[in-house]
């Protein structure tokens, strides 16, 4: 057994000092087509590090020549592959810079976006390049009219949407759960305005309703009138758009605790009307 594994380890050493020795061979070659066509064998093979390198040294030999630009593609997504992602959008935008005409520069055009979105981080990091592509993908939809990419810019965006969407949410949540409640109830709201046709939409309000409820029964008493009836006007809101949602009742049952609250302080604050 140790043998076999000597025997094994010395093979594997043997092909690795003899594809180093056939690269550096390549390299050394002087021959602008014999290493251009070697380069594009180790991209047709997945070997894109070696690829890139042979790439990259042609650049002085090639730029300004017809096969230029086909070297510059394919050097581009040597980096994509590799997941080099940002390097790869800056080879790209380079690309659309050189060739903006021609028939690869809508492709290029889409690579370069969803370089962007391929660099979008975990939902508990800043959403900068989630942003940028979600942007970036729209800025394609509206130039490229009638692109089959279209399909695919669509479904980053509403992935990306969905991914901005919940970081949100999580963030009202965590208001309510650390009992800020005015802040959660602001927060909810603008979530529902930025994502009005969320198939959470009617929690999102919901929310707002509790959250205001939640924010009046801690207020000082001075503050209670106003922010019970508050309770009812998001209430009322939540009513008129939601009419099917299953939190219905939850929410009209803070509406009525509201009303209940305020009847209450008032006739408290005027007695004599109470017996009236």
């Amino acid at each position: 057994m140790k043998l076999l594994i000597e025997y094994s380890v010395l093979i594997f050493l043997f092909f690795v000092l003899s594809s180093c020795s056939k690269f550096s061979k390549i390299q050394k070659s002087k021959d602008v087509n014999y290493k251009l066509s070697k380069a594009n064998e180790y991209y047709e093979k997945k070997q894109y590090r070696n690829a890139s390198t042979i790439y990259e040294e042609l650049f002085p030999a090639l730029k300004g020549t017809e096969k230029f630009e086909e070297l510059y593609y394919k050097y581009a997504y040597c980096f994509f592959y590799e997941k080099e992602y940002e390097h790869a959008s800056s080879l790209y935008k380079g690309y659309l810079d050189f060739f903006h005409n021609n028939a690869k520069a809508e492709e290029v055009d889409f690579m370069h976006a969803y370089c962007f979105y391929k660099q979008s981080p975990k939902i508990e990091l800043e959403q900068v390049n989630t942003v940028k592509a979600l942007n970036m993908m729209q800025t394609f939809i509206n130039t490229h009219a009638g692109s089959l990419k279209i399909k695919d810019a669509n479904a980053v965006i509403d992935e990306g949407r969905a991914k901005l969407e919940l970081k949100e949410a999580r963030a009202a949540q965590l208001y309510y759960n650390l009992g800020q409640f005015r802040s959660s109830g602001l927060a909810f709201n603008t979530l529902l305005n930025n994502y009005p046709e969320s198939i959470k939409a009617d929690t999102y309000k919901y929310m707002v309703v509790k959250s205001y409820y939640r924010f009046a029964k801690l207020s000082i008493l001075e503050k209670q009138i106003e922010r019970f009836e508050k309770v009812t006007i998001e209430y009322s809101d939540f009513a008129d758009r939601f009419p099917e949602s299953k939190f219905l009742k939850d929410a009209e049952n803070y509406s009525n605790l509201s009303k209940n609250n305020i009847k209450t302080i008032t006739n408290e604050q005027n007695p004599s009307s109470a017996k009236l």
